[in-house]
C-alpha cells in the first residue's frame, strides 16, 4: 500500500508509514541506503513531479482557482484525435455475421466441427457449423465487405478500418469487459477513459472529461469498475450520464436556495474539505469530492443544455432515429455524444445492450433474432454520428471505436438452435475518424472464423494504438503505484498497429 492507496487505514497511515516511523525511523536507515544506491528516490521524484502535481493536488487547485485546468500537458506524438467515442457492443457481437465474411461456412453448414481448437463456454454444447444468415456486400470505393445488418453504417465503408483478428485472454463477460476497458481481466485497474483523462486533461471547465452512458436494460457485467479510476485518484473516473432528462440526479438547485447562498455553501465545504485533505493527503477520493462539488455547480446549466437534444433541428433528430422507438434510445446517446465532444469532452463511452443474454449481444439462444434487434437499434444512429461529425468539422479530431468484449463462434449450440457461443480467439472491431486510414480490413481469421491467423491484434495492442492516435507512447504514459510505473498496456511487450494510421 502506498500513500495514495484507495483503501487507507482508519488512522490515515499505511503499514509502510508505520514501519517507517516506528522507533523514530531508525529501522528505515538501511532501507534508505539500499534504495538510494538503486536510484529509487530519483525516479520517484521525477514521476511524482509529473503525476502527483497534476492529479493529487486537486485540493490545492480548488484553493487557487476553483476551476481545475490540465490543458497543455506534454504529449509524445503529434495529436491525431482530441476526442474518442467508444461504441461498446456489450455481450460480444458475432464477427462472422457483421464484418468478417466466411464463405467456407456455406459449404460446411450443418456439419459437426471436428477441429482441435477449444473455444466457448465449457458448459455449452459445441453444436454444428453454421453459415451466416446475413448477406455480405462490398461497399464504397474500397470494396470493404460488410453484412446487411449494418447497411447504413456501410455507406461509410471507406471511413472504417476493420480489425479482423482481435483476440483477448478470457471468455467470460465480466473479465472480458474489464480487459477491453482497462487492459486487465481483474478489477482495480484504471479504465482507458481514466488514462486519457489523466494524460490529456480537460478542454472544458463545465463538463466531466469522461462520460459513460449505459443501456436502459442494465449496465455491463462487472459494473462501475469498467469506467473506474482504479489506483488513480478518483477524479479520473467516468461520470455516468443518463441520456434522457437530467443527465445526473439531484443536479437542479434546491427550491428556495439562491445562487449566492449556494456559492457560500460550496466555499465553506471546500474550506473544511481542504483542511481535512491537508491532514490526510492519501485520501484521493476527498480531493475528487471537492472537485465534484464545483463541477456539479457549473454543470447545473451546461450539462442540462448538452443533453437537451430537442435543441437540435427536427432533421437532425430524425437522422439519429429519435422518431423511431427502435433506434430512439441509442440514437439519443449518439447525439448527446456528439454534443459532448462539441463542448470539449475527451472520452465518451456508449453501451449497446444491458443486463444479460438476449438483452445484450450475447446471442446464445438465437443469434439471428438477437443481432437483428441490436444491430437494428444501433446501425442508423452510428451512421448518423459519422455523418454529423463530418458536417460539423469534428471528424478529423474524433476517434470512433466500435466493438464488444469478444466475438462469437462459427458453430451453433445444437440442432435447430441458431445461437453462437463466446469466441475470444478471433473477432472484429473497427476504428474510424481522427488519424485512421479507412476503407481497409487489417488481419484475418481462419477460413471458418474461429481464430486469428494473420496480423493478430491483442486488446492491449488496440489500447496502444488508441493512445498513439491521442498523442501518447503507451510505453511512457505511466502512473507510479505500488513501487512501479504502471501502464495501461501492462508489462508485456505490445505493439501499435501501424497500418491503422493515415
Amino acid at each position: 500500500m502506498n500513500r495514495f492507496s484507495p483503501n487507507p487505514t482508519p488512522c490515515g497511515q499505511s503499514r509502510r508509514s508505520f514501519l517507517w516511523e516506528v522507533g523514530g525511523g531508525f529501522a528505515s536507515l538501511g532501507l534508505v541506503d539500499l534504495l538510494s544506491r538503486d536510484g529509487f528516490f530519483e525516479g520517484r521524484t521525477r514521476q511524482l513531479s509529473a503525476a502527483e502535481t497534476r492529479q493529487h493536488s486537486a485540493a490545492e487547485a480548488v484553493i487557487s482557482s476553483r476551476i481545475p485546468s490540465n490543458v497543455g500537458k506534454p504529449l509524445h506524438f503529434p495529436v491525431k484525435a482530441k476526442h474518442c467515442i467508444f461504441l461498446f457492443m456489450n455481450g460480444g457481437p458475432s464477427q462472422i455475421d457483421t464484418f468478417d465474411p466466411k464463405p467456407m461456412l456455406d459449404k460446411y453448414d450443418g456439419k459437426p466441427y471436428s477441429g482441435d481448437l477449444k473455444f466457448g463456454s465449457n458448459s455449452r454444447p459445441v453444436g454444428y457449423l453454421m453459415q451466416s444468415p446475413f448477406k455480405f456486400q462490398k461497399h464504397g470505393e474500397s470494396g470493404l465487405e460488410i453484412s446487411e445488418l449494418f447497411s447504413q453504417t456501410a455507406r461509410h465503408a471507406d471511413d472504417l478500418c476493420v480489425l479482423r483478428a482481435m483476440y483477448t485472454d478470457t471468455a467470460a463477460h465480466s473479465s472480458g469487459c474489464l480487459q477491453m476497458n482497462t487492459g486487465s481481466p481483474l478489477t482495480g485497474r484504471p479504465s482507458l477513459g481514466s488514462w486519457l483523462n489523466y494524460g490529456l486533461g480537460s478542454l472544458n471547465d463545465n463538463l466531466p472529461n469522461f462520460v459513460v452512458m449505459t443501456d436502459s436494460r442494465g449496465g455491463p457485467i462487472g459494473g462501475a469498475p469498467n469506467w473506474g479510476a482504479g489506483y488513480m485518484p478518483a477524479a479520473n473516473q467516468g461520470t455516468l450520464f443518463r441520456s434522457k432528462g437530467s443527465p445526473l440526479l439531484d443536479l437542479a438547485t434546491p427550491e428556495g436556495v439562491g445562487a449566492r447562498t449556494q456559492r457560500h455553501s460550496l466555499d465553506l465545504f471546500a474550506k473544511l474539505n481542504e483542511e481535512h485533505a491537508a491532514r490526510h493527503p492519501e485520501q484521493s477520493d476527498l480531493a475528487a469530492r471537492i472537485l465534484s462539488y464545483e463541477l456539479a455547480y457549473r454543470m447545473q446549466t451546461s450539462a442540462a443544455e448538452v443533453v437537451d437534444v430537442e435543441r437540435e433541428s427536427s432533421q437532425t433528430q430524425a437522422m439519429y432515429g429519435l422518431d423511431d422507438p427502435l433506434t430512439a434510445e441509442f440514437g439519443r446517446k449518439c447525439l448527446v455524444a456528439r454534443r459532448l465532444v462539441e463542448q470539449g469532452v475527451r472520452f465518451v463511452q456508449i453501451y449497446s445492450g444491458g443486463g444479460h443474454i438476449e438483452a445484450t449481444w450475447d446471442g446464445h439462444n438465437d443469434c439471428i433474432t438477437n443481432h437483428k434487434l441490436h444491430a437494428g437499434e444501433t446501425d442508423k444512429p452510428i451512421a448518423a454520428l459519422i455523418a454529423d461529425l463530418k458536417q460539423r468539422g469534428l471528424w478529423d479530431e474524433t476517434l470512433i471505436v466500435w466493438g464488444g468484449e469478444f466475438g462469437r463462434t462459427a458453430t451453433s449450440e445444437g440442432v435447430g438452435k441458431p445461437g453462437r457461443d463466446h469466441n475470444w480467439l478471433g473477432f472484429s472491431m473497427w476504428l474510424a475518424g481522427g488519424g485512421v486510414k479507412g476503407g481497409q480490413a487489417i488481419g484475418a481469421t481462419d477460413e471458418l472464423g474461429f481464430a486469428g491467423v494473420e496480423d493478430r491484434v491483442h486488446v492491449s495492442d488496440l489500447h496502444a494504438t488508441i493512445l498513439r492516435l491521442m498523442g501518447f507512447d503507451h510505453r511512457h504514459l505511466s502512473y507510479f503505484y505500488n513501487g512501479l510505473n504502471q501502464r495501461l498496456t501492462g508489462v508485456d511487450e505490445r505493439h501499435v498497429i501501424e497500418k491503422v494510421f493515415v
